[in-house]
């Protein structure tokens, strides 16, 4: 007899994971049914390849003068040369290569901004939103006054005592980000904190740090993320605006602001000077913005669609 028991050899399937599964899959979906948000999200991903392969993309060094090319034209245009596609800025810089390293400062900024922003906001929100009372009121007012001013005003401001630079310029686009993180933060925490889960946990002995970022955050995760997308693209918005001014990144750094900067008196005869640095902020925002969207879409229950 070569009758042998058959046994199941497949893996034993983790507690949670299909369920895990099942949630990314629902949300890829109800990502990807709007278009713009797979476009944006396209777009953000060559803008992080081109970052990332800055030095072997660009074709000349970003600070490499061509004196004998000052104010080159495109190379579709008449006088235009193929070793610079995008044309040249008023000392013999590539533009098309000052773009592609731009792009490694606008990414670092959002990243650092929106990380400041989060840390911060997400604390003093759990912070006033978990305690309550004098701590909540104080909070939240001192962010009510915040709001209350411009955000490149106040931004401006800040710079302006703590210095100009990109260090400084991005500390203050953190500051005036956070308390949109605060509010979330705390609204989140105000309607969780009663629910059975939490009082549970706390009947279980979890301390007060526990059940603030262990056991109520990850519920309240969801806006934040979609905030934290939107945020990206204003840190990226205002550090631009702030180089313009001279207050953000100096000369000769290639962030796309301060390139707008140098090339303002050259707007009526040397057009690409201006329009590429502009269209990159542009197409880069827009697509962030997109993105936003479709997180919203996604994460929202009462946006999806059956």
């Amino acid at each position: 007899m070569n009758d042998r028991p058959s046994f199941d050899t497949g893996a034993v399937p983790v507690a949670g994971e299909a369920p895990r599964q099942h949630a990314l899959a629902g949300f890829w979906f109800h990502f990807s049914e709007n278009r713009g948000a797979v476009v944006g999200l396209a777009i953000i991903a060559a803008l992080v390849l081109v970052a990332l392969f800055a030095p072997l993309i660009a074709p000349h060094d970003p600070g490499e003068q061509f004196r004998d090319a000052l104010l080159a034209p495109p190379a579709w245009q008449q006088g235009g040369s193929p070793r610079f596609l995008l044309g040249t800025d008023a000392v013999g810089r590539d533009i098309l290569s000052r773009l592609i390293y731009g792009s490694q400062f606008s990414l670092f900024v959002g990243v650092v901004v929106v990380g400041i922003a989060l840390a911060v906001g997400v604390t003093t929100g759990l912070i006033a939103g978990y305690f309550g009372g004098f701590a909540d009121a104080m909070i939240m007012r001192v962010m009510d006054i915040i709001l209350s001013f411009p955000s490149l005003v106040l931004a401006i401001v800040l710079v302006a005592v703590l210095g100009p630079g990109l260090t400084n310029a991005m500390i203050a686009i953190a500051l005036i980000l956070q308390p949109h993180f605060a509010r979330l933060t705390r609204a989140a925490v105000l309607a969780e904190k009663s629910r059975e889960y939490v009082t549970a946990a706390r009947l279980a002995g979890a301390g007060r740090l526990r059940l603030m970022f262990v056991t109520i955050l990850p519920n309240c995760l969801a806006p934040l993320i979609v905030q934290a997308t939107l945020s990206f693209s204003n840190a990226i918005l205002d550090a631009a605006a702030l180089g313009f001014l001279g207050m953000g990144a100096q000369p000769p750094t290639p962030e796309w602001g301060t390139m707008l900067a140098e090339a303002r008196e050259f707007i009526l005869r040397a057009w690409w000077v201006v329009t590429f640095p502009g269209l990159a902020i542009l197409i880069t925002v827009l697509a962030i913005n997109l993105v936003g969207d479709g997180l919203r879409d996604a994460l929202d229950p009462r946006l999806k669609r059956s």
